[in-house]
């Protein structure tokens, strides 16, 4: 019977979810929190604890979800399994307990210019065969224990590859595991599925650099935009392969360098945005949606997101005023987020009602609004704000 009634509680938060996700008026708002360590904290364990043993990352996940009655929660926000980047001896992650205290989140090493994972003449290889330099010339340099074409093999660079493949292969397995857990033990549902970044984002995260994508701009744009197009079917590929496939969550795009003050109106218009549109539209025309995770601010581009098909995308506010973001984009997408991460940190749970008060007397008046925060919530968030969010949203966001 109690499985049942689990059932029961979790297509009802299914139902509740993806009606908002389309734009629709459920019964009453949803609640999806984006919660990375928090999850941690509120379990009692460290940084160091989930980002080592993914296992720990779920229990602490379930926990969350079963403890606040959540309408969806991502499996593990925390992401990162700090054994995968170890075997390898990965350069451009610093992991918490590795490098970092344990009770520090983990975190993206920026190179330096000079020290850009991808040289700058190395552009043409990069757009004849992405796959070919990828591991040929990329893996070998951001692994220490990788080596590269022409170098001669060794023991250890066999053992890194075998450890680092069999290590994804069961990260990335026990996903599935999770997500039935998180249905059968909470109700609760798994929030997105698939994973994308614009191809301007990899030359800029994981290429050159955010310091050398800025001058290439300048000193080389066809090699960026060439290189850029040639990334589009590969970025494609993957969202669609890791995508729902009962086409009801969405697939989610980590929008980093291609807000202002990143880049200009004009280099979103000529890098970007073209590289990115038709990927939107090609996932829509598979039947599934996108979720904007719209870190930064993104107001500036507005009116280009209009040009995507109605309902295609589903827009997650963070440092953009929400209410703003309603008026331009909530007649044709959905929003969520909004809630400020330093509100929800320094904030008092009076502050944080009143905040999530008018966020549903203006953003979720008609429906389409996901209560969450503006951005994934690591171990700094207060307890009892997150109670209060959660609370005053159930009992007061109801249509």
């Amino acid at each position: 019977m109690r499985a049942e009634a689990t059932e029961r509680l979790y297509q009802e938060r299914l139902a509740r979810y993806t009606t908002a996700l389309r734009n629709g008026k459920p019964d009453r708002v949803p609640i999806r929190p984006f919660v990375a360590e928090f999850t941690a904290k509120y379990a009692g364990m460290d940084c160091q604890q989930v980002t080592q043993d993914y296992r720990l990352a779920f229990d602490a996940a379930a926990r969350c979800a079963a403890d606040f009655d959540w309408d969806a929660i991502v499996p593990n926000m925390v992401y990162l399994w700090g054994t995968i980047p170890q075997v390898l001896g990965t350069r451009y992650l610093a992991v918490p307990g590795v490098g970092l205290p344990r009770d520090t989140g983990f975190q993206y090493c920026e190179p330096q210019e000079d020290q850009a994972w991808m040289k700058p003449d190395e552009y043409d290889a990069l757009i004849e065969d992405p796959t070919g330099y990828l591991l040929n010339v990329w893996m070998p340099r951001t692994n220490r224990y990788l080596v590269g074409d022409g170098q001669p093999n060794t023991w250890r660079n066999n053992v890194a590859w075998l450890q680092g493949g069999m290590a994804v292969m069961q990260y990335f397995s026990a996903f599935g595991g999770q997500i039935e857990r998180l249905r059968r033990e909470c109700g609760t549902v798994s929030a997105i599925a698939g994973i994308l970044k614009s191809p301007f984002d990899i030359l800029a995260d994981k290429f050159r650099g955010y310091i050398g994508l800025t001058m290439d701009l300048f000193e080389r744009p066809e090699k960026v935009l060439a290189a850029a197009e040639a990334l589009m079917p590969h970025m494609l590929h993957i969202a669609l392969s890791t995508a729902d496939p009962n086409k009801q969550v969405p697939i989610t795009i980590w929008m980093h360098r291609g807000c202002v003050p990143f880049v200009s109106p004009a280099q979103f218009e000529r890098f970007f945005w073209p590289t990115l549109k038709p990927v939107i539209e090609e996932i829509w025309k598979h039947g599934h949606q996108t979720l904007f995770y719209a870190e930064g601010q993104w107001h500036h581009h507005w009116q280009h997101f209009r040009e995507l098909p109605a309902g295609s995308i589903i827009y997650h506010c963070d440092r953009d005023d929400v209410f703003a973001a309603k008026r331009a984009l909530g007649d044709r997408f959905a929003i969520s987020g909004g809630i400020p991460n330093v509100l929800l940190s320094f904030g008092t749970p009076q502050e944080v009602r009143d905040f999530c008060k008018r966020v549903i007397d203006e953003v979720a008046v008609d429906g389409g609004y996901i209560m969450d925060a503006g951005a994934i919530m690591q171990d700094d968030t207060r307890i009892e704000n997150i109670r209060a969010m959660t609370e005053f949203t159930r009992e007061y966001g109801v249509y």
